[in-house]
């Protein structure tokens, strides 16, 4: 399989040449392959978040290169940034952050329509992932009126609705039960392998983990010299 994202000499330090400086990352370098759903396990601190953030483009490293399907990303301006992950990344956190004045439809609509895809072609693509993870009849459903495991079954259409080749996902189902996050990730699961794209997961979960195709530690720098 040929690389899809490649992490190089990645360093990130927030409040640098302060007495609170803090490194989060230092020489990380990473590698996602096309149709390959990579776990990302670390400890609380270690920049697991920071490290998904800078993967897509929501965050610029300190020293080191992203390249994205060989191209490198790192210099780019902000709207050149704007466009490669409304184009080609869907992103999901452990909290659903949907918009809670539209409906379960509305929110898998909308990321297409900010994407120029017609209206009624949205609608056909947000109503066949909804009825894909079992949520057809609760389309017309504002996030308030939908469950824990719902709201983050409408989450993951979301984040898939202007078909990516890359899903980021940061504790998906660290927000829920056992038994239902067990459930909802079968589902994020079935969604990735039937389109073949390439995810970069973080949990905790190492059940979750043994179910992907590799798993990466993140281990935290050494923050002994900054006390």
């Amino acid at each position: 399989m040929s690389e899809l994202l490649r992490l190089e000499g990645i360093a990130k330090t927030y409040n640098p040449g302060t007495p609170g400086a803090v490194e989060v990352l230092k020489g990380l370098d990473l590698t996602v392959r096309r149709g390959e759903v990579v776990a990302l396990v670390a400890p609380s601190g270690a920049g697991k978040s920071t490290l998904l953030h800078i993967a897509g483009l929501l965050d610029t490293p300190d020293a080191g290169r992203v390249l994205f399907a060989g191209r490198d990303m790192t210099g780019l301006g902000d709207r050149a940034r704007t466009a490669a992950r409304r184009e080609q990344m869907g992103f999901v956190y452990q909290f659903h952050h949907l918009l809670p004045e539209f409906t379960a439809l509305e929110n898998v609509v909308l990321p297409q329509l900010a994407n120029g895809v017609p209206d009624a072609a949205a609608r056909q693509r947000a109503r066949g992932l909804l009825e894909r993870v079992g949520l057809a009849a609760r389309e017309d459903h504002r996030p308030a009126a939908l469950s824990g495991g719902e709201q983050q079954r409408v989450a993951f259409c979301r984040a898939l609705a202007n078909e990516p080749a890359l899903l980021l996902a940061d504790e998906p189902t660290g927000n829920l039960d056992p038994a239902t996050s067990d459930h909802v990730f079968d589902m994020l699961m079935g969604l990735v392998r039937d389109t073949g794209l390439s995810a970069l997961i973080a949990t905790h979960n190492m059940d979750l983990a043994a179910r992907m195709d590799r798993t990466v530690r993140l281990i935290a720098p050494d923050r002994s010299a900054n006390g």
